[in-house]
């Protein structure tokens, strides 16, 4: 079983180099005006998901934040494809 040493040797610089890009998606965010959407809601509940994930495991807590926990099916798609956050209700 591989310990937390070679686990950061394994995965540090791609974990590393995926927070930066999520630190300038923020940066891009922020010198742009206008308002945000659900999107952004989402976002911000899976960031804290990731740092206070409690009984689950991070990715886990992610997941479940950025996912669409409704039950109703909708009348008909508007788009082909996902939003990758649960729509404002």
């Amino acid at each position: 079983m591989p310990s937390k040493k070679d686990i950061l040797d394994l995965y540090f610089m791609p974990a590393r180099r995926d927070l930066i890009e999520i630190a300038a998606f923020l940066d891009r965010l922020d010198r742009h005006p206008g308002e945000t959407d659900f999107r952004m809601k989402g976002f911000e509940k899976a960031l804290q998901a990731m740092l206070e994930p409690g009984e689950k495991s991070r990715a886990e807590a992610v997941l479940l934040a950025l996912s669409d926990h409704s039950e109703e099916a909708i009348p008909s798609a508007t788009i082909q494809g996902a939003f990758g956050a649960p729509p404002a209700k």
